[in-house]
């Protein structure tokens, strides 16, 4: 019988780099290129040895499926990873804007003249 083993992907536990490229699935070359990208980001990028906060496993699993499910290249991916990034910040913004402004988010509210019961 497996066992499970329960993780958290956050920024208290590290990765080493072969860890995350087994994990991922990618290649030492992508990786390298995403690390160069700023996409990846080591805890220490000066350190002889780069170890990776346990959260960008998640985006190396991304960066993995979106190679594989639209086959870009790594320059392709680090764009993509960046833009997924930079949507995730702005809709965290607009959501923090609406919360101070006391207007419900949009998407929290039905279509126009419909009630909430």
């Amino acid at each position: 019988m497996a066992t499970a083993m329960l993780m958290l992907l956050d920024d208290m536990n590290v990765c080493s780099l072969e860890e995350l490229i087994d994990v991922s699935g990618l290649t030492d070359a992508e990786v390298a290129l995403l690390v160069d990208s700023g996409v990846l980001l080591p805890v220490d990028a000066e350190a002889s040895t780069l170890v990776f906060h346990l959260r960008y496993i998640v985006v190396a699993k991304t960066a993995r499926r979106l190679r594989d499910d639209f086959e870009l290249d790594g320059h392709g991916l680090a764009l993509a990873l960046t833009l997924l990034r930079r949507l995730r910040e702005a809709e965290a913004d607009l959501a923090a804007v609406h919360a101070q402004s006391g207007n419900p988010h949009p998407d929290l509210v039905g279509p126009p003249g419909a009630t909430l019961k």
